[in-house]
């Protein structure tokens, strides 16, 4: 499957008339194609997009079968050019060959003509304040856990789980983690609600989960491109160091962790499991 990462923003330049430069950057995460096109800000419109989409696929010779944009003003562009050239958009925060071909290129706008030195993250996205778990989806109670990374697929890649979420990029052989590493977690025990919370999360898309210090402390869901939720809360001692072991221990696996879903801790069924990571 041929895919493309795309975005299409507002760089730290500006043209002859000082308007501001937008780009868009497409390329494909087994890095054989980078694509690359400037336009005004007054100019950049949906058919502009089409065009330049057109001028891509003519030089690459093929059409990607998905396109995959992180940033959340680019994914309303490309949509509606992605809808007219009938190729599927997906939005994922995890299109890390394209962050870091973003990164490398700051140094070729700061050596063109018209860059205007302002502060520039790449990947600075706006991030709205956690909001807090819907009542009806919480489940019946909640803890933190660890597995060996050698027995994450045997212990649960081997199940016959409803929601199995584990990307081929995160295992741990993958990321070159020791088989005796621990990969921490937080179970939810859900009841009688434990499919509902478990299709609630996987229509979220997750990505990561982080522990939030503070009054109380708190267990923040980072989700889909920039959402968040307030997973729990919680403000005696002994989870607060619970907590800081988990920070600790996905620290050194990498920014390895999951989040399992059951019904109970019987052990015997599971709703829903996803393998994120942090820092990307």
């Amino acid at each position: 499957m041929l895919i493309w990462q795309a975005d299409c923003y507002r760089r730290p330049l500006q043209d002859s008339t000082r308007q501001p430069l937008w780009e868009l950057l497409i390329c494909d995460p087994e890095d054989s194609f980078e694509f690359a096109a400037f336009c005004p800000q007054s100019a950049v419109k949906l058919d502009w997009l089409v065009q330049q989409f057109q001028a891509a696929i003519a030089a690459q010779g093929q059409r990607p079968e998905r396109i995959e944009v992180f940033r959340p003003p680019a994914l309303n562009l490309i949509a509606a050019a992605g809808k007219i050239l009938e190729i599927p958009i997906y939005p994922n925060r995890h299109t890390d060959f394209l962050k870091q071909l973003l990164r490398e290129r700051v140094q070729i706008y700061q050596q063109r003509e018209g860059y205007t030195g302002e502060p520039y993250d790449p990947l600075a996205l706006d991030r709205p304040p956690p909001v807090p778990l819907p009542e009806n989806l919480w489940g019946d109670r909640w803890r933190f856990a660890h597995l060996p990374a050698g027995a994450l697929i045997d212990s649960v890649g081997a199940r016959p789980i409803p929601i199995l979420e584990m990307p081929e990029s995160l295992l741990p052989l993958r990321l070159g983690l020791a088989s005796t590493v621990p990969v921490p977690g937080v179970i939810i025990d859900g009841g009688r609600q434990s499919r509902r919370v478990a299709q609630w999360l996987q229509s979220t898309q997750p990505a990561t989960l982080d522990y939030i210090p503070g009054s109380p402390d708190g267990l923040v869901l980072e989700a889909g491109l920039v959402e968040r939720w307030v997973l729990v809360t919680f403000a005696d001692d002994e989870m607060a160091a619970a907590a800081r072991s988990y920070q600790y221990r996905r620290q050194n696996a990498q920014g390895l962790h999951f989040l399992l879903v059951q019904p109970d801790d019987s052990g015997v069924t599971y709703s829903g499991f996803w393998l994120l990571r942090s820092g990307s």
